[in-house]
């Protein structure tokens, strides 16, 4: 695959940095990719190769930007069954299971979302200049449901300035012990690392954490224990699971924020991503992608009701 050649001409008055120049002009790539793509000496300004992302464009001077395909990721591919709830060009909706890591970390090297997505589509076009699909918002291991992934640059671009505008609907179930102080309610808790336990989030006092804000309402309440619908207008670490134990209603099976000795026979926490509204690229109406609560945790409040 060749490289892909864009070009310019400069015709603003005002002179103007050449990484700004360029975002506007490619806004499907990132401003950092576009600075190593100037770094690597892949952008020429009147015929010489750029000095610097900061360099200065004037007036009626041309701009070549050679593109290269993107390389080999080091990531492997793996073939993992994946229940895809909706595709195309752009991106790809999953219904992740629980015990699903999203990304290769430490101790995670394989067998995650990532790997699944790659076995899947072998052809991804990729983001960063890699094969590789791009994360926009992340679902812990033990929690199931709705997650998207980039397949393209300007995807990933276009569902990261829509999770940032607060754009994204995200609609979760969680099952909690005992109930809320009110059936309905509205927590704004900050949220950053716990100064005692470095691996675990913690609620942190105002100008120690990050903003993080969700709402939530009760679905329906059993003898000791709520179901709550939760929307997170924030996209914090483990938020709706501090938020839940912040309300003295830790998520049933939460080892970490919650109880250590589950209320129920359960092998995950009761988290579930169930709705997931959002404006795809290019379009302009809003989808509703939905996943159905998974068996085991169906089965778990078809037991409360019958034993109330």
């Amino acid at each position: 695959m060749s490289d892909r050649v864009e070009e310019f001409l400069f015709e603003k008055n005002t002179p103007e940095r050449l990484d700004k120049y360029l975002v506007s002009r490619l806004p499907e790539f990132s401003r950092s990719r576009l600075q190593g793509l100037i770094d690597d000496g892949f952008v020429n300004v009147a015929g010489a190769p750029a000095r610097k992302a900061g360099q200065m464009l004037e007036h009626g001077q041309p701009v070549v930007v050679r593109i290269p395909p993107p390389v080999p990721t080091n990531l492997v591919a793996e073939n993992i069954p994946l229940d895809v709830v909706f595709e195309n060009e752009d991106l790809i909706v999953v219904n992740k299971p629980a015990g699903m890591v999203v990304h290769p970390a430490a101790g995670h090297a394989s067998g995650t979302l990532v790997n699944a997505v790659l076995g899947y589509d072998p052809d991804i076009e990729g983001i960063g200049g890699e094969e590789r699909p791009g994360v926009v918002h992340r679902l812990d291991k033990d929690t199931s449901g709705l997650i998207l992934l980039a397949k393209n640059e300007r995807a990933h671009r276009w569902l990261q300035d829509q999770f940032r505008l607060r754009q994204v609907e995200k609609t979760y179930l969680a099952l909690v012990d005992s109930r809320p102080p009110t059936p309905s309610g509205r927590v704004e808790a900050s949220i950053g690392r716990d100064p005692s336990h470095r691996k675990k989030m913690a609620i942190r006092p105002a100008g120690k954490g990050r903003e993080a804000v969700s709402e939530f309402k009760t679905l329906e309440s059993f003898e000791e224990h709520t179901l709550l619908e939760f929307h997170p207008l924030t996209g914090r670490t483990h938020q709706i699971r501090l938020h839940c134990a912040f309300l003295g209603c830790p998520i049933v099976g939460d080892k970490i924020y919650g109880h250590r000795n589950s209320s129920v026979s359960i092998t995950r926490h009761f988290l579930h991503a169930q709705r997931l509204k959002i404006v795809l690229p290019g379009e302009k109406e809003a989808r509703l992608f939905v996943a159905p609560l998974p068996e085991e945790l169906e089965a778990i409040l078809v037991h409360l009701r019958s034993s109330g």
